[in-house]
């Protein structure tokens, strides 16, 4: 009888592939541990599933896939919605391909929940918009991923990650990255609707038309033009530095502040860091807040900074409520020091109905939707897709955060 070549034997069902003994060693998809082909078992796999043969590296390559015999499967679970597997199957499929990889496709039920066996399997998870957008299956999906024991890195499809479930995922270990960038332009664009909206008075036109009532704007409160007024803009990463843009094409003088020295991309005519706030409220006719929520931002904007701002100033926040002090500001405009505000998030959302800030004159409530447009799936599907590879192959990742912001 012919002897079979080792890469045509068998063990079970599966063909076991050569391995020189003097040059290679088998890597496990899931950790990436070097392991001689004498003490490598070869599970049944999946169908898809595939072994990885590489040259032996120097160092232990990161973030590739646990292994098969911690008791978890060789083919990492993907958690993200039906409607991005169906999208981008082809996209998947390639990536598979050049990883050497498969991928179990886990998508967030409909109604129900994962069961314990499928839960085990969860490695990666992709917090999509389309799940963000809906409430029971942004529900259903953080409720899989908090007791995933398995997951590694979720991707999310904005900025922040100042909410408590990354938080507790950042304490499990889990890596996060986030498409910062991907929705600011949007974002900017609704900061500059309603600043736009408050500069010209359209709150006022917009109660007389509910009360049915032709008013002009009287002489004395004829809109001041906007060329030559000056926007404060309190974080410039890639929101701010769009508000920015904007707002000096409609010819304002724009002072950003940052941490970070100037760059080339900024549009700003001054940049300044946080210590020079207090120099810097005084000059602000408007004050448009961009930064993150961090432990140095939180109250930022306290009932001194409001007072600190000229007579009727204006603000724009589109960034975290958190960031100022909400009951001062509700006494600044009660009180007229303030001349209006377009307010997109707040403490507590959904904004209670019982909120005074629902009734002031010239603010503009939005329920933190200040992002939503129809591009925004598609930018911030093509960034999990950039890095997925990346994941798999152990390169770093884009946008990924060092911990709660």
């Amino acid at each position: 009888m012919r002897r079979l070549p080792p890469h045509e034997a068998r063990r079970g069902s599966v063909a076991r592939p050569p391995y020189p003994r003097r040059t290679r060693l088998h890597f496990h998809l899931n950790r990436g541990v070097p392991q001689s082909p004498d003490s490598v078992r070869y599970p049944l796999c999946r169908p898809r599933a595939r072994s990885l043969v590489v040259h032996a590296p120097r160092s232990r390559p990161p973030g590739l896939l646990s292994s098969p015999l911690d008791g978890r499967s060789s083919v990492p679970g993907l958690l993200t919605s039906q409607r991005f597997f169906d999208e981008h199957a082809d996209a998947l499929a390639r990536i598979e391909a050049e990883c050497g990889v498969a991928l179990e496709r886990i998508a967030v039920p409909p109604e129900g929940r994962l069961d314990e066996a499928t839960l085990q399997r969860v490695e990666l998870a992709f917090f999509a918009s389309d799940v963000r957008d809906d409430r029971d299956l942004q529900r259903r999906f953080f409720g899989s991923a908090r007791v995933a024991p398995g997951l590694r890195w979720m991707h999310v499809a904005h900025a922040g990650t100042d909410a408590p479930i990354f938080t507790q995922l950042f304490e499990r270990g889990v890596r996060l990255s986030t498409s910062s960038g991907e929705t600011a332009e949007p974002i900017a664009h609704s900061a500059i609707a309603g600043l736009l909206a408050l500069s010209r008075g359209l709150p006022d036109w917009a109660e007389a038309q509910r009360r049915h009532e032709w008013a002009p704007h009287p002489s004395e409160r004829v809109p001041d033009d906007l060329r030559g007024q000056t926007l404060l803009v309190v974080g410039l990463g890639a929101i701010g530095n769009h508000i920015a843009r904007l707002g000096q094409a409609l010819g304002l003088r724009v002072v950003g502040v940052r941490r970070s020295p100037r760059r080339p991309e900024d549009c700003v005519d001054e940049l300044h860091p946080p210590s020079a706030l207090p120099a810097l409220w005084g000059r602000a006719g408007w004050l448009a807040i961009a930064c993150p929520l961090t432990e140095e931002t939180r109250g930022l904007v306290d009932a001194a900074a409001l007072r600190a701002l000229p007579p009727g100033a204006r603000i724009v926040n589109i960034a975290r409520g958190e960031v100022v002090d909400e009951p001062a500001l509700i006494q600044a405009l009660r009180d007229g020091h303030l001349g209006g505000a377009y307010l997109d998030v707040f403490h507590e959302e959904p904004l209670p109905p019982d909120s005074p800030l629902w009734d002031l004159p010239r603010v503009i409530v939005s329920p933190h939707n200040a992002s939503v447009s129809t591009g925004n799936l598609g930018r911030t599907d093509a960034r999990f897709l950039r890095n997925l590879p990346r994941w798999l192959r152990g390169e770093p990742l884009e946008g990924e955060v060092a911990g709660p912001s």
